[in-house]
């Protein structure tokens, strides 16, 4: 039954001092806000904390959090605000991205052959996202990772949807001229955010 709760339910029982729906959010949105703090930071670890920060904030403040309005883009917002509060902290970059390659590159079931190859060309994407400016980063990892749209970045990141197209712009250029300009990685990346 608690499966059948939606968002917003949960959300009124969490403040209403139900501490369970927290748990139950937490079930069912970790994963997200794992993988966007991973994608963002670099760093398992960081992500790990980040994880466990985001579900604190949202117990602190859930008066605050309208249950009238979708849960997710909230749970974004905070996620991208700590990754980015993170990274602006840290002097060098932490480990790869080891587990952004199958978001970013969509390895499947091949031959061994063709996920070497696969590997390489998510190594060198992993390393050329960690090189993006952080703005840039935060947008391209919430455009391409979350499959999220330019309106709902912008709604996000509280900035108007032409910055975010600017930003995803410049993120992709960066990326084709760190990769080398070896397009058959971003074949496999839609292009399409209008």
């Amino acid at each position: 039954m608690e499966q059948a709760l939606s968002d917003s339910v949960l959300v009124t029982q969490l403040q209403r001092g139900d501490l369970p729906s927290l748990g139950i959010l937490y079930d069912r949105h970790s994963q997200m806000v794992f993988r966007t703090a991973l994608a963002i930071t670099g760093d398992r670890d960081a992500a790990a904390d980040l994880l466990q920060d985001v579900f604190l904030r949202l117990h602190r403040f859930v008066a605050r959090v309208d249950p009238n309005l979708p849960l997710e883009p909230w749970l974004y917002r905070m996620t991208a605000n700590l990754a980015y509060t993170w990274v602006k902290r840290q002097s060098r970059w932490l480990q790869p991205l080891e587990d952004l390659t199958e978001w970013l590159a969509g390895v499947k079931r091949h031959t061994p052959h063709q996920l070497a190859e696969r590997q390489d060309d998510a190594n060198q994407l992993q390393q050329a996202l960690l090189q993006l400016p952080l703005s840039q980063r935060v947008v391209v990892v919430l455009f391409y990772v979350n499959d999220l749209s330019v309106q709902e970045i912008g709604e996000i990141l509280d900035v108007p949807v032409g910055t975010v197209k600017s930003r995803l712009h410049y993120g992709r250029q960066a990326l084709k001229t760190s990769l080398e300009r070896d397009d058959r990685i971003f074949h496999e990346m839609h292009y399409e955010y209008t």
